[in-house]
Order: C-alpha cells, then structure tokens, then sequence
C-alpha cells in the first residue's frame, strides 16, 4: 500500500488505527452534508473502513487518511477508487476534511498529489471527481486542480455535478507543476 506526502500532510491508506479520528470528523453534519446527507454513526465509519480496505487488497489503491504533518493529527480522508466501485468506470478522485481544517488549501494539496499518483503510478488516462450542485468547496477544488465541467447526472434521486480531466489535460496544468513542486519538498511515496 502507497502512503503519500505533500509539506503539510502524510497521506496513510486507511485502517482500523484511524477509526476514531475519522469519527470526530465523518460524525460532525457539516462535513457530511454533501456526502451522505447525515453525520456517521460509529458503525458507518466503520463500515467505511471495512469496505476500503477491501479495495486496497483488491485494487492497491483506495481511500487514504490525511494525517498533519506539524501536529500527527488526522485532518481529512481523501482517495483515488473507481467511480460508483466499478473497475470499469474511470479513476474517481475525493476528499474531506475537518471542518477546522477548511479554507487552508490541505484539500487543494491533497487533491494535488493524489492526481499525481493517479496519472503517474496508475497511468489513469483520466480522472473524474462528483459533487452535489451546492458544495462550492469541492467544485472549487476540482476546478483548482484543473478539472472542468462536464454534466450533470441524476444519482439516487439527486443532481450530481461531474468535473473531469485528462492525463493530457493534468500534463499541461500549474497543478501538476505544484504536485512536482510538492513531492521535491516532502518525503518521497513509501510503499509496503
């Protein structure tokens, strides 16, 4: 399994050990509001890491946890997954974080270097990301990584706005630049 860095973040695939910090996080409304509309219960985050790391054995990419670097604190989750868990959907990248940790770009960074290891480490020929209308945090995001537009489709009886970008597209971006930027100055990607 892949752990990535960035300056400011460790990006550890997810497991059992971080159950309680994705808690705090998963359990507060605001955070949830766009991804399933309720806080979790401690079973769904559960249930959550249970079907991660079912991917990660299957596919050797998934969901990470973000941990803060200058505090070791779990801050966000984030991944690279087939869209909708179909191996033949596109790459789906995907994030969340601590509501305290909103408006400090670690989302941005993120989204940043898992792209990077998406077309670089799994030769993705693209990527495709999913918000609801509303949730102008993750459309801004999406277009800050160099996403843009593509439709909007009806999932479970609500609009969902598609954002997409080609390996081309990423190859030409200032966020492939700043990905290249960002792994110079973290530590390089561990694998087990």
């Amino acid at each position: 399994m892949t752990i990535l860095t960035t300056p400011r973040l460790r990006l550890e695939p997810m497991t059992g050990a971080h159950r309680d910090g994705l808690f705090e996080m998963n359990r507060d409304p605001e955070v949830m509001r766009y991804i399933t509309g309720k806080p979790d219960t401690l079973a769904d985050t559960q249930a959550m890491i249970d079907r991660v790391q079912q991917r990660w054995s299957d596919w050797g990419f998934s969901w990470w946890t973000f941990f803060e670097v200058r505090t070791g604190e779990i801050v966000g989750a984030g991944c690279i997954q087939h869209l909708r868990g179909e191996t033949t959907n596109p790459h789906e990248i995907g994030w969340r974080l601590r509501r305290d940790r909103w408006s400090r770009g670690y989302g941005s960074e993120a989204a940043r270097r898992m792209a990077a290891f998406a077309f670089d480490d799994l030769k993705a020929p693209e990527i495709v990301a999913v918000c609801e209308p509303e949730n102008e945090g993750s459309a801004h995001i999406m277009k800050k990584l160099g996403m843009s537009y593509r439709e909007t489709q009806r999932w479970h009886e609500a609009d969902i706005a598609v954002y997409g970008m080609t390996v081309d597209e990423w190859r030409r971006s200032p966020s492939a630049t700043r990905a290249a930027e960002d792994m110079r100055a973290a530590t390089p990607a561990i694998r087990d």
